[in-house]
């Protein structure tokens, strides 16, 4: 086979390559990690992977909450097209996010802040314009993500 399966279900919500699905199931378990949480996206058995929606929706809601508390260019360089991508997931799932609770103020304190921050990587930017550069890269992402 030439490609590998991410289901909910009977549906396909992702076919990629070997390559991308094994690149992207090692991301998996980095964010896992650093969440402490699980993804909701099982293991892979005969080039299929089963997603848990209910886990995901977790895991996306942390992951986005990470994210915004975050001002380091290099933490947010290296996550923003991992996020993007469960993003796609996540909608394909019928996940629902609320952004405008999402691009709030953190309540948690700002976690790795990073002393000078460059344009377009600040945290201090509105709700709206927090999650717009996000949802902009996953919908160009969506678009290459075969089902």
């Amino acid at each position: 086979m030439v490609s590998q399966y991410f289901d909910l279900g009977d549906e396909t919500l992702w076919n990629p390559s070997h390559g991308a699905s094994r690149m992207f199931q090692r991301h998996v378990a980095v964010f896992e990690a650093e969440l402490e949480l699980p993804s909701g996206i099982g293991p892979m058995e005969n080039d299929e992977c089963q997603i848990d929606p209910v886990a995901l929706e977790t895991f996306v809601n942390a992951l986005l909450a990470r994210h915004r508390r975050t001002s380091h260019a290099i933490i947010l360089a290296l996550s923003e097209g991992f996020t993007a991508t469960v993003l796609v997931l996540a909608e394909r799932a019928g996940i629902r996010l609320n952004w405008a609770r999402l691009g709030a103020t953190p309540e948690a304190p700002f976690e790795d802040v990073q002393v000078s921050v460059g344009t377009g990587w600040s945290v201090a930017a509105d709700g709206g314009a927090w999650g717009a550069g996000l949802r902009e890269m996953a919908r160009d992402l969506g678009g290459r993500m075969p089902r």
